[in-house]
């Protein structure tokens, strides 16, 4: 009874367990390199580490429904008609949520239509791929550790004798914003670091403040980038 449980699905079309697995690794080997490809190419400032997460997941979910559709015009109009039900009835801000909920929404379509397999196999990747990308934090960015603003009031050619004490301190040093005003002389700047060491942010910030033609300085710890 368990061999004929594991081997086939209660249909009149069986899947094997093997092409189950097989298909349900190769969605989540190409949902890695999606994620990849966003994380790498992500240039805005709304990054979101949910909605990487989420990129990795759905290609399991995809993949899943089509196993459990499996050409069976019945099942998927009960699927469109349970996906209606979700989209109307809550509003789901986090696209993680909404992975959750095709995961259930699969699941048990999987178990209802005999196809046992399959839903075996579904909940321990899917489970397995959601815990790994908890506990890994995949998604996540650390392009810097703080904001630091002051206003400039010097011409703006002698600003690199500030840079060079900037980029002392840090490994990477990129200019956010840059704003002049009409009204008073000088220029606001920000700028984003990567701190050689993160233990000295006081330090650097103190000697901005002491260098001549600084003033209104401020410094923010940025240890996440992303939203969670």
């Amino acid at each position: 009874m368990l061999e004929s449980f594991l081997q086939a699905d209660q249909t009149d079309e069986p899947v094997r367990l093997a092409s189950v697995l097989l298909g349900l690794l190769m969605a989540f080997l190409c949902g890695q390199a999606i994620a990849w490809t966003y994380m790498l190419t992500h240039s805005g400032l709304s990054y979101s580490r949910t909605y990487v997460n989420s990129l990795v997941v759905i290609p399991l979910l995809v993949s899943m429904v089509m196993m459990v559709l499996s050409n069976n015009l019945i099942t998927a109009f009960g699927l469109m008609a349970l996906f209606a039900i979700v989209r109307f009835r809550n509003i789901l801000r986090d696209t993680l949520d909404t992975c959750y909920i095709l995961a259930g929404i699969t699941l048990g379509m999987a178990a209802g239509t005999g196809r046992y397999s399959t839903a075996i196999a579904g909940v321990i990747i899917i489970c397995g791929t959601l815990f790994y990308l908890s506990y890994a934090s995949f998604g996540s960015r650390h392009r810097y550790d703080m904001i630091l603003n002051f206003h400039w009031q010097r011409p703006m050619p002698e600003l690199d004798r500030l840079l060079a004490l900037i980029r002392s301190y840090s490994l990477r040093t990129v200019c956010a914003s840059q704003r002049s005003h009409e009204q008073e002389s000088g220029t606001d700047l920000s700028y984003r670091l990567l701190l050689r060491d993160n233990e000295r942010m006081d330090e650097l910030i103190q000697k901005v403040r002491n260098f001549e033609g600084t003033s209104r300085v401020t410094g923010l710890s940025a240890m996440e980038e992303s939203e969670l």
